[in-house]
């Protein structure tokens, strides 16, 4: 059950990817583009977490930010932890380093039991990647190829625990870190599936902005397990780590949609000032409280959008905003197409 469930998953990945990731006619800007290596028995869920970072940040924006591509080491078919067969785009010869097509990322996915041989022609290929600026990364104990091709020395990298005394042994010039995830220098390294995620999101912060990564992190972490053992949605205003006073700002803004409050209104309901509030938005979201809540009302009105056939108009009044001019106005900003265009090219 558990092998079917995540095969569909992944091909439920594969199929939007094909799809979504097609040049935008709206925009000039390319996607970046990002290559996977699939080593034998990968792992499979630290793969589909990477690619559902990549995935869900093309939905949270109209224009598609990343492409993606995998290649097997000299096979089209590479079998995964869960010994599925999975289908790539081509085999390591065919990785495209140079010209239009170009990968600006290349990361090597590894598992549990992947071979720690080295591969002289992936070592060949990291090491020509490297000299063409690529950004380089690795999953699970991914790194390790890395490591051959010298393109960790005097580096830090994070690697899966059961293969610490490996590469400590092995690589006397890097220094392998306790961390789950480690970024230095267009190298990043994690050590599984949950912090394959995070770096991930770490890397699509650096290409792209911060904006992205939390409406990433507002979609991907909704279902996180408290620790009082009940699942329950987690939002931004649920975050134990937020202060308590940005926490009820929090609340408010997301139950102020309609009819927005000004700053003063949130400084007057929460009992801070206006500039406490501004400087708690810059410290823990890294943006202004204004921003923030454009984003959410923004992000929103996208939603009944895309979701729904209510008219713009409606969807406009509904997200707090005076006209549907200056939504519209906002929207486009936003995402970069206007809300009818957006509507329609979802609706295809």
């Amino acid at each position: 059950m558990r092998e079917a469930k995540e095969k569909r998953h992944f091909s439920s990945l594969l199929r939007d990817a094909n799809s979504a990731f097609l040049p935008s006619p709206e925009t000039d800007e390319k996607p970046v583009r990002v290559g996977f290596v699939l080593l034998e028995h990968f792992s499979m869920m630290a793969f589909t977490a990477a690619v559902d970072a990549l995935v869900t940040a093309n939905l949270v924006r109209t224009a598609p930010l990343f492409s993606f591509c995998t290649f097997g080491l000299d096979a089209v078919m590479v079998k995964s932890d869960l010994a599925l067969d999975i289908s790539t785009t081509g085999e390591l010869t065919q990785l495209p380093l140079e010209g239009e097509q170009a990968l600006d990322i290349l990361i090597v996915c590894g598992g549990y039991r992947c071979s720690l041989a080295e591969q002289p022609l992936l070592t060949a290929k990291l090491r020509a990647a490297a000299k063409n600026d690529i950004i380089l990364g690795g999953l699970w104990n991914g790194a390790i190829p890395l490591a051959y091709a010298g393109l960790l020395d005097q580096q830090s990298c994070a690697l899966h625990p059961d293969n610490h005394a490996f590469a400590r042994e092995r690589f006397d010039k890097v220094k392998v870190s306790e961390r789950v995830l480690v970024a230095e220098d267009k190298r990043v390294t994690s050590a599984g599936p949950s912090s394959a995620l995070e770096m991930m999101l770490a890397l699509i912060e650096q290409v792209q902005d911060k904006a992205t990564v939390r409406a990433i992190r507002e979609i991907l972490s909704c279902d996180q397990v408290a620790d009082s053992d009940e699942a329950k949605l987690v939002l931004p205003a649920d975050d134990p780590s937020f202060p308590e006073t940005l926490r009820n700002l929090l609340r408010l803004m997301s139950s102020n949609i309609e009819e927005p409050l000004s700053v003063d209104e949130l400084a007057s309901f929460v009992g801070v000032s206006r500039r406490r509030i501004e400087r708690l938005f810059q410290t823990h979201m890294e943006t202004t409280p204004s921003r923030y809540y454009l984003e959410l009302r923004i992000t929103h009105a996208r939603r009944l959008l895309l979701q729904s056939d209510d008219t713009i108009v409606n969807i406009a009044v509904a997200c707090g905003f005076l006209s549907s001019t200056h939504f519209s106005h906002c929207f486009k900003d936003y995402f970069g197409i206007s809300p009818s265009q957006a509507r329609q090219k979802q609706r295809g």
